[in-house]
């Protein structure tokens, strides 16, 4: 299948061949003639799938259509985290750049002062990529009217969900014209996202492609049993000894990430930490290091797991398995991106064993245990270097940990007759 099949414009199809794209993803050949026909559509992709050029191309294709006539936003594309606002955002200024009309993208996030998006507004914008919280003070500024957008997209909305954005989002929509396209893409679907799904869209149209194996990311992954306080002594063995010169390094915590990237440090490892802490300037400083090279380690919590592409990124290592199993698809989702193939490793240490079978479980898969020389674990039970306790029999796992009544029966248990 070819760009040409999919009915898009003869000026997109100059743009897409400048860019360098050769041919539709999966995703991309299911969604865009169905958005271009103006049917919702409800998307079901892997990060790193080419979600954002399946919603980008139907918008500008629009555009395109209507050129000369057009007036106000045309398209809202709402986005869970600031580093995947830029990243859209400039994916679709990318091919903008190759069109022969001008079409204004803006793109809108906090964490940063709220002026100069404002002066960005003046005179209108074509398609804003925004994250819900700025988007609504925007609107309250009024520096943006919502009443005439043609096409609302959610893009990863599992974790616009996750990062409690609910409340945001009713209220975006209810700033929204009752008639319009919306564009609905996730890459997992809990009780909540299916729920928000059947509300929003109008008999839409299913693009599955999250199951087609000939698409599937090629990603080695590996599980390395490790007592806790090895781990770091095992990181940088395997960083010296494969001589990666990048890696994604996750953790739990905000503290676990500045405590490892400074031990990395003092062993001459070029490292820093990334997480929610940091302002948007430092964040943006860093990223562009680790992109440049200057730095070899990225050490994160979960606000990198989306959002951040990194082009041939080589390795991700869960240091701290993630939370929610539903994490675990994005953490790694950071490497084996675009064609190209990764590795990703976590550390599985004995109290996080069952942790990492339900992930397994949840996620369909099994990864074979192995053990490196030297790194043994002998342990029976440790707490992490985030201070957190030995997990429970449920590993953990967000939705699974002991109620508050289990936990008291358990205590009235153990009382003496």
């Amino acid at each position: 299948m070819s760009f040409a099949s999919l009915g898009l414009a003869p000026a997109l199809l100059d743009a897409v061949a400048a860019i360098g794209y050769a041919t539709p993803t999966a995703i991309q050949a299911a969604a865009v003639p169905a958005a271009l026909q103006g049917r919702d559509v409800l998307g079901a992709a892997q990060t790193g799938s080419g979600k954002t050029a399946a919603f980008a191309l139907p918008m500008l294709h629009a555009l395109l259509a209507r050129q000369g006539t057009r007036r106000g936003l045309h398209g809202l594309v709402l986005v869970p985290t600031r580093e995947l606002a830029a990243q859209v955002g400039d994916a679709i200024r990318a091919l903008v750049q190759h069109l022969p009309s001008t079409i204004k993208v803006s793109i809108a996030f906090g964490g940063v002062s709220i002026n100069p998006q404002m002066m960005a507004l003046r005179g209108g914008t074509d398609i804003i990529v925004a994250t819900p919280g700025r988007l609504l003070d925007l609107a309250r500024h009024n520096a943006i009217k919502l009443d005439g957008v043609a096409t609302l997209v959610l893009d990863e909305a599992d974790k616009l969900l996750d990062m409690g954005f609910a409340d945001e989002i009713a209220e975006i929509l209810a700033l929204l014209p009752a008639r319009r396209q919306n564009l609905f893409f996730s890459a997992t679907f809990p009780t909540a996202v299916q729920s928000l799904a059947a509300s929003l869209l109008q008999e839409p149209v299913r693009a599955q492609v999250d199951n087609d194996a000939a698409h599937e990311p090629d990603i080695a992954q590996r599980a390395i049993e490790v007592d806790a306080p090895r781990r770091l002594q095992l990181l940088k063995h395997l960083i010296r000894e494969h001589g990666w010169k990048q890696v994604l390094v996750f953790t739990a915590t905000k503290y676990a990430s500045e405590h490892v990237a400074d031990k990395l440090r003092r062993n001459d490892v070029a490292a820093e930490a990334f997480h929610g802490d940091f302002s948007q300037g430092a964040r943006t400083g860093v990223l562009a290091d680790f992109r440049a090279g200057r730095l070899h380690v990225l050490v994160a919590t979960d606000v990198a797991a989306r959002g951040i592409d990194i082009a041939q990124l080589p390795v991700v290592v869960n240091f701290d398995l993630p939370r929610a199993a539903a994490d675990y698809t994005h953490r790694i989702g950071r490497t084996g991106r675009a064609g190209a193939s990764g590795s990703a490793i976590s550390f599985v240490t004995p109290d996080a064993e069952a942790h990492f079978r339900l992930i397994e479980k949840r996620q369909g898969l099994r990864v074979p245990r192995e053990r490196i020389a030297g790194f043994e674990p002998v342990e029976a039970d440790t707490e992490s270097l985030t201070g957190a306790p030995a997990a429970d029999p449920n590993g953990g796992i967000k939705g699974k940990r002991k109620s508050k009544k289990d936990k008291l029966r358990e205590a009235a248990a153990k009382q003496p007759a």
